[in-house]
Order: C-alpha cells, then structure tokens, then sequence
C-alpha cells in the first residue's frame, strides 16, 4: 500500500501545501498568498485567522490534486516562518493581536533596553543569539504591552503565547496540542540552548509568564492528531523551523555542510555537529533533534533576498516578474560600480543594524534599469559571502560546498556569482523545496516511512554544480565595493530627521 505524506509549509508570503509518496514524488500542490499588513514603517504584521483558513486551503486543494484522502496519509510535517510570534485567548481561541513577523522592527526599543541594563552577555550566552527584534521574545513582550491588561491574563494562564508552528499544531489538534520543537523554541530568545528548555532566569528578565508558552518537544515528536481537522486520524508527527528543515532537506547531515536558502530572507546554515560553538555576528541554534540525538547549526539571516525582487517587480517596476530578473541582469556585463543594499528594515547578520536602511549607490548618468536590476541580483551574492566570510573568518570551520535552495535558484547568474564571489562551489540539486521536503522527510523517519537518515540522504541529488570561475582578486575587489556600499547604510534611521524609523 502506498504511503503518502502531507507536508505544510507556512511561509511569510504565502501558505504552501505538498504530497509526496513514499518515494519523494510531489504527487499534489496547494498555494495561496498571504496577506501583509505595514500598520506604520518597519512593521510587518499577519493575521492569525487568515493563516490558518489559507493554510487549511491549501491542503485541501493538494489532496484533490493527489487523488487522495485524509484516511490514506501516513504523517503530516510542518514547517513554518519561525520568529514571528502571537498571543491568544486559551478558551476562545482568539488572537489578542496580529502575528508579528519576524523581519518587523515593533520591538527594537524592548531589546535596546534589554541590553542597557546589562542583559545582553546573559542572552548570547544561553541563547546563542545576539540580542535583536528578529526573534520572538520581545514581539511578545510587545503584545503583552500594547494590550491593555494582558499580562495581568497572562500571568493567570489565561493567554498562551507561541510561534506559527504552535499556533497551527494547536489548531489542527482541535486545541489539544500545545508544543513547539528545538528548532522553532530555539528562534524565541527564550529558549536555553544547553538544556533545550524555557530558561527562567530569562523569562524573569523579559517578564514572560511560563504557564503562556507551549512545550518543548523533538522534532520528530508525533505532537497530536489532525482528526479534528481532517475528519480522519492523521499524526502530526514533525515540527520544524523553515530553516532547520531546509538543512534537512538538503541532506546536511555532517558537521560543515551548508546550505543556502533564497526566500524572502537569506539563509546560511551550517551543520556544527554537538557543538554550540559561538560565532560573532552569527547565532547557534538547534538543528533539530531526531531519534534521541541532537544536532545544532551556526546560522546567518539576511532580511531580503526575494524581498528584493519583490521590491523591484512591485514597487519600482522594474521588472514584471521575478525570473526575469536573470534575464535583464544578463543584458549588462556588470553593474558599473553600482550596488544595491537592500536594508529596508535594517541589516541582519553579521552586522545587526536596526537602523540601516536601503540605498542605491554609484549611480552615474551612465546608469540604467538594467544596473540596477543586476545590482538587486548581486546583492543576494554579497550578502551570502557576508555570511560564508563571517564563518569562515571567526571559527574553524570549513565549508566544501554551499547547497542552495529557494525560488531564486532557478537563477543560473545568481548561483554562479555565488560561486565566484564566494570562491566556493555551489550545488543546486533536484529538489528545490528543501524546506517542506525536510519537514516531511522528518515526518517519514518518524512513522517509518524511512528507516534511516542513511536512505533519506540517499535520496537527495543534485542538478547542476557551479564552480568558481572568476580570479579571487576580482572577486574580492567587487566584494570589497559592497562593503563600503552596505558601510554607508548603517544607522541612517538615526543620522537622518524623518527618516523611517
């Protein structure tokens, strides 16, 4: 009998839903967008209910597209946006204010105080993380502030807290399964790396009850029964955060592999084995943990990759559709010293500025929309050796290839410039969609449609590698005007009266 799986993938940008069969097949696909709300510059919020009605759409449409029934899936894996947070009522269900997304600057002054008074050494060295709005602890802390008497409810266990993939498992069980995993626990700054536990001395510091927060699980936990959703009992049997599970996905089981995710952000994660090993500008986190064994991971986060491209289909006009980027950036042999860095709500790793902005820099009468289209695509490959460089410069780590996945990959110049820029080579495989593949892989070995890691990654293979081609002179001298370009954007929020806060 053929087993099927149901992956979701909760996304910032869009609700996704796949089904593959025992042998990987994507056998039925469902997406929908999501809708974002910009309540004032720099915050980005989602709301709660769309979340779960377009996610719920999206798995019926991949079922009827599969030819299956509720009845005939082995296992549900979930992976989600990870950082964003809410908080909502126990009873009700309702959500006492919008999801606050992960790249949202609502909490900068929270974790600036946080760090005055002397907080911040605690943080990164129980967390692994510098201390940023990125992560949910103060997006929560946000919430029970803005809310009149919130935190009075949630010290009385009134209220419960979390991040998408709870509010999710928390739905789908019909409110009977309050959890996350390693990974997304990970992502809240609340969450002691070493005892894979809420860490009390700082819940203490942030003011966050501990009766609002959700247990702490495996990833490859079955969490709960979909029955109550799907009308038929189905495990939910792995959690993951989007990123973790795009490592997974792409097989990096060893200590070194790499992997390099193109979505609305940028992402480097780094298998580090039992390590949590502190990188400057970078964070540890958990990878996941699966079959009684934990597996951490260095990570950097860049705030906009595809959001780059999205800015300049949407909002300059500049091109009509994503891919075609590849297209007109090719029509040009270089920029011409113009480069784009694309802080619209500040810098992520390794540098951490919230008060960065965008800017466009080098621009000449010589320029045109081509430069300048080619200048986005190559801010995607700066930003990734931002992140490759930070590695390899502060830790002993080594990086044989970079494995890439997202939607921009399909990109061949941008794959290759990553090659060249960084001077390692790149390996784009089969399966793009490592990031809902991961979380149903984990799903599989969870229920024993997969018996090991051994067969899963002997199902990962590659589609075409890129080797680095250019001089590392060359490389290093365009690289070196992107340092300079992203210097100047640094703080801006603050240099200039009106500037975008």
């Amino acid at each position: 009998m053929t087993k099927y799986i149901l992956g979701i993938d909760e996304g910032t940008t869009s609700a996704r839903t796949f089904v593959i069969d025992e042998e990987g097949t994507v056998l039925g696909l469902g997406q929908a967008e999501l809708t974002q709300h910009y309540p004032r510059s720099g915050w980005i919020e989602h709301d709660p209910q769309e979340i779960v009605t377009t996610q719920y759409e999206t798995m019926r449409a991949a079922m009827r597209q599969a030819g299956i029934q509720p009845a005939d899936l082995s296992a549900i894996g979930l992976t989600n946006q990870r950082q964003t947070a809410l908080v909502w009522e126990k009873d009700t269900g309702r959500p006492i204010y919008n999801a606050i997304v992960w790249a949202s600057r609502h909490s900068v002054d929270i974790v600036e105080q946080w760090v005055a008074e002397g907080h911040g050494e605690t943080i990164r060295s129980k967390t692994g993380r510098t201390p940023d709005a990125f992560y949910s602890a103060s997006k929560i802390r946000w919430i029970l502030d803005a809310v009149p008497g919130a935190q009075e409810r949630a010290e009385k266990g009134e209220l419960l807290a979390g991040t998408i993939d709870t509010w999710l498992v928390w739905n789908l069980t019909g409110r009977e399964a309050f959890v996350t995993d390693y990974s997304n626990g990970a992502e809240t700054m609340m969450m002691n790396l070493e005892t894979l536990d809420w860490d009390d001395e700082l819940l203490s510091i942030y003011g966050i009850p501990r009766v609002m927060l959700p247990r702490i699980v495996p990833s490859d936990t079955v969490v709960g029964d979909a029955a109550p959703s799907f009308g038929a009992p189905v495990p939910i049997a792995a959690n993951m955060g989007d990123q973790q599970a795009g490592l997974f996905g792409q097989a990096a089981f060893k200590p070194g592999q790499a992997k390099m995710t193109y979505g609305t952000a940028g992402v480097l994660n780094i298998n580090a084995g039992s390590s949590t090993a502190y990188v400057p500008g970078l964070t540890t986190t958990a990878a996941w943990g699966v079959g009684g064994d934990i597996a951490y991971e260095i990570e950097g986060v860049v705030y906009a990759m595809g959001k780059t491209m999205q800015w300049l289909r949407d909002d300059m006009k500049l091109i009509h559709a994503a891919p075609d980027s590849e297209w007109y950036a090719g029509q040009v042999a270089s920029t011409e010293g113009v480069y784009l860095v694309p802080a619209f709500t500040g810098l992520g790793a390794p540098d951490w500025d919230s008060y960065a902005r965008a800017a466009i820099v080098g621009i000449s009468n010589a320029t045109n929309r081509l430069h300048i289209i080619r200048a986005g695509v190559e801010s995607m490959v700066y930003q990734t050796r931002d992140l490759v460089q930070a590695a390899l410069d502060q830790s002993d780590i080594t990086i044989p290839e970079i494995r890439v996945d997202g939607g921009a990959v399909k990109n061949n110049l941008l794959c290759q410039m990553t090659a060249d820029i960084t001077g390692i080579p790149v390996i784009r495989p089969r399966v793009q969609e490592a990031t809902i593949y991961g979380a149903m892989l984990m799903a599989g070995i969870a229920t024993g449609v997969y018996g090991s890691l051994d067969e899963v990654s002997s199902r990962w293979q590659q589609d075409r590698v890129f080797e680095p081609s250019m001089s590392r002179d060359q490389a290093d001298t365009l690289y070196a005007g992107w340092r300079e370009a992203r210097e100047l954007t640094k703080g801006w929020a603050r240099k200039v009266p009106g500037a975008a806060a």
